[in-house]
């Protein structure tokens, strides 16, 4: 498998969750001060590196490429799915479009609110390290199951995320708020189908089944998944909401 793939899928993923936490970390930073933003962000992402290198070798070194190949098909193809889910049920005006700049204005709402002037700022600190942990083990689990799978897979889907990171900080410090405008929504689609298609593909390799192209099977494998959500998306569209 093409190594590039592996790590734009990762930078894909990575971004989506890292805009998600950029935007908590910057509503710390101006409502309470940015030391415990700052602060509490940089101990989530070591506590976040500690979890990929620590775990990542391990799951390589002990357990069987079969085995391995099943858990890890299994655990993409669930966490694709949620997200596909999401997207679909967003694109199909089932459900509120995720809106960066209103969680953002909530969250100033909610620290603005605590703030305080007395002692360090615990409440800042937390806010930031969690945010950064929750949002980044969803990181480690793809980092982890994409690069455990793979020869060199852990650097190809480390580097992926690591760009994604580099990158939408550097977004966040330019412009100072909210990345708002970045199409999250159609990245979560996008990483949905691809995440549940590498399921799919390494889950059915695990169980011992042959797929028809080998590795180029990921190709039809992708289609099949993005046709079956698009006709999803048009015929909840036509279907009408029940009433409330």
């Amino acid at each position: 498998m093409n190594g590039w793939l592996l790590a734009s899928t990762s930078f894909c993923a990575s971004a989506v969750e890292a805009v998600e936490a950029l935007t908590i970390v910057l509503a710390v930073g101006y409502t309470r001060s940015w030391r415990p933003a700052l602060t509490g962000a940089a101990w989530g992402f070591a506590a976040l590196l500690g979890i990929v290198v620590v775990l990542g070798p391990a799951i390589v070194i002990w357990l069987p490429l079969a085995v391995l190949k099943v858990g890890v098909g299994a655990c993409l193809v669930l966490f694709g799915l949620a997200w596909l889910r999401k997207a679909i049920l967003r694109y199909s005006g089932r459900k509120a479009l995720h809106d960066e700049a209103a969680i953002y204005a909530r969250n100033v709402a909610q620290l603005g609110a605590g703030a305080n002037g007395a002692g360090p700022d615990r409440l800042g600190f937390a806010t930031a390290f969690n945010a950064v942990l929750l949002e980044g083990l969803e990181v480690a689990v793809i980092v982890v199951t994409f690069g455990s799978s793979l020869p060199y897979g852990l650097w190809w889907a480390g580097l992926g995320a690591i760009g994604a990171l580099l990158a939408v900080s550097g977004a966040g410090c330019a412009v100072r708020k909210p990345l708002g405008r970045t199409p999250e929504n159609t990245l979560k689609f996008a990483v949905g189908i691809m995440l549940t298609s590498f399921g799919t593909l390494w889950l059915g390799e695990g169980l011992g089944i042959s797929w028809w192209g080998a590795d180029a099977a990921l190709g039809w494998i992708v289609g099949t998944y993005f046709l079956v959500s698009a006709a999803t998306i048009a015929a909840a569209k036509r279907r009408p909401l029940r009433a409330a």
